[in-house]
């Protein structure tokens, strides 16, 4: 049962430092996207939707070859550590973060920017008032960013090394029982993974929905 506990635990843990640090790459990277008007947009943008569909395991390797002991930041000694899974999951959440924070504000009418600023509004005025008329989508931006990392188990594995009471998360639990042909707990695991998922993306969608009512 304690095993259990501190394998939800960190799960949420690591998981939260993600999503939170995706968004605070992917939110300023995608507005400046969306508002911006320059040479090579398209190429970042269509690099952008390409890394929301990276593979788990193809992320695993190139952060586990960088935080190797013989790799660039190998003296950080991070590897098989609960931060080299956030840094591997931030990489797979930050591109679905930003490709959609831009995608909502790109939705936006662009008279409403114009207007904005012809009211005097400044800079930071405007990017502010853009995300609270495109709050919705940036919720669900928020919520596929989280699900793509609570989900995830290949990087996870690759660079945690699903090491017991230090790295295991319920994603390589889950593997690993499943493994030695403990089907049963794995299903446990499955299930209270599903539940808290749900619970979350609950929550959220509650924020979400009270939000467009107003």
């Amino acid at each position: 049962m304690t095993d259990i506990f501190e394998i939800t635990l960190l799960s949420l843990q690591v998981s939260a430092i993600a999503t939170l640090t995706s968004l605070l790459i992917g939110l300023p990277f995608g507005t400046w996207l969306a508002l911006g008007n320059f040479r090579g947009r398209s190429i970042i943008l269509s690099i952008i939707n390409t890394g929301m569909a990276l593979p788990p395991v193809v992320v695993g390797l190139v952060v586990a070859m960088i935080l190797w002991r013989s790799g660039p930041l190998g003296d950080l000694h991070l590897i098989y550590t609960p931060w080299a899974i956030v840094i591997a999951q931030t990489v797979i959440a930050a591109p679905v973060v930003t490709g959609l924070t831009a995608a909502a504000l790109a939705s936006l009418d662009p008279r409403l920017g114009q207007q904005l600023l012809g009211l005097g509004a400044s800079r930071t005025q405007l990017v502010w008032l853009l995300w609270r008329e495109a709050r919705l989508p940036l919720l669900a931006a928020l919520m596929a960013g989280f699900g793509s990392v609570i989900s995830e188990v290949g990087a996870s594995m690759m660079v945690g090394g699903n090491i017991r009471g230090q790295t295991r998360v319920l994603t390589t639990a889950i593997v690993l029982e499943t493994s030695k042909g403990e089907f049963e707990r794995a299903l446990a695991l499955s299930a209270l993974l599903l539940v808290i998922t749900y619970l979350i993306n609950l929550a959220l969608t509650w924020v979400q929905q009270k939000g467009g009512k107003r």
